[in-house]
């Protein structure tokens, strides 16, 4: 048995379900709580109080860290270091500048090399002969912004992921003062960095701090990002989306985790127990939406620029056809009345 775990199926509430023809095929169960500026919850789905592995949720945290420590982050270097990107080509460069700002380049990276999540770039590197690199990794850019605080506080780069490295000891304390305590454990992240194991209410508490500018690098990491909302995902994706057309902070971990905060300090953090990313974003854009921060119609066409259909072969001329969507689950539509 392990000696730690996130909640349990029995403590999870129906986040979100897929319809196909009409018939639920697909349910996904998690939890998730929504935090009015004060820290108050104004809603609360599931277990909220439960450790969870925030994955890259941790990013804005990780980031202020490095700040803080002495990596001068300007322009679109501010949203890559939180970012978890798809590599297009603009994402290399301002990482490639951002290592090169410290005297270093991609070798001293400690991320996987992998190949570009971004199909253009994709083929556009392998064509080149460039199929894989630590670059296209899509958390470089925090790895950089780690780097170039060792550089500027003097300490060590072949061992920044090292959880007694400055840098990381930094970041835990950043953790605590933006959550109000310790994380309840500390693993390893898929790209090498300690990751933090926070409750859902702790977590939405820190991106509350952060949006709301709570400190100098939390401001300057804020405005960066929403001066380059490109930099946190990519061109069309959730997060890029929500920030562009919501003026949302929006940031999602694997395994099912997002945030969300508005500038106000509303914020929300959802937990998809199997670790699905669809249902995340309807359900904390639902939840801020119930804020009254951000208006119904606004939501709903956010959600449907980000459909993810489901498909049911082609018509007559070719066109895919749609035989159903992705819904909210039981315990949303209890929050928000008539389901839509």
């Amino acid at each position: 048995m392990p000696s730690a775990a996130t909640f349990s199926a029995d403590a999870a509430v129906e986040l979100a379900v897929v319809e196909r023809s009409g018939f639920v095929e697909s349910r996904h169960v998690g939890s998730a709580v929504l935090l009015d500026p004060s820290g108050t919850p104004a809603a609360v789905l599931g277990s909220v109080d439960a450790p969870v592995f925030v994955r890259s949720t941790l990013k804005p945290l990780q980031a202020i860290a490095s700040m803080r420590m002495g990596a001068e982050l300007t322009g679109p270097a501010l949203g890559l270091a939180t970012a978890s990107h798809r590599a297009e080509q603009r994402h290399i460069d301002v990482v490639t500048e951002m290592l090169a700002s410290a005297g270093l380049d991609a070798s001293h990276l400690r991320c996987p090399a992998v190949a570009p999540a971004d199909r253009t770039t994709r083929n556009a590197r392998s064509a080149a002969g460039q199929p894989t690199s630590r670059l296209h990794f899509n958390c470089s850019g925090k790895h950089a912004a780690f780097l170039m605080a060792a550089v500027a506080g003097g300490h060590a780069t072949d061992s920044y992921l090292d959880p007694t490295h400055p840098v990381q000891r930094e970041v835990e304390r950043v953790v605590e003062e933006f959550t109000g305590a310790p994380p309840l454990a500390v693993g390893v992240d898929g790209c090498g960095a300690p990751v933090h194991a926070l409750t859902l209410t702790a977590l939405a508490t820190a991106i509350s701090h952060a949006a709301r500018r709570a400190d100098e690098h939390s401001a300057r990491l804020m405005d960066g990002v929403f001066a380059h909302p490109w930099t946190i995902e990519g061109g069309g994706g959730p997060n890029t989306t929500v920030i562009e057309d919501l003026g949302i902070f929006a940031k999602f971990g694997a395994e099912g985790v997002m945030v969300m905060a508005t500038r106000t300090g509303w914020s929300v953090a959802v937990k998809c127990l199997d670790g699905s990313t669809r249902p995340t974003t309807l359900t904390a854009l639902r939840l801020l939406e119930a804020s009254g921060e951000v208006s119904a119609d606004a939501v709903q066409r956010v959600i449907d620029r980000l459909a993810q259909h489901v498909t049911g072969g082609i018509d007559e001329a070719g066109r895919t056809v749609h035989v159903g969507r992705l819904r909210e689950g039981a315990a949303l539509r209890s929050r928000g009345g008539e389901d839509r």
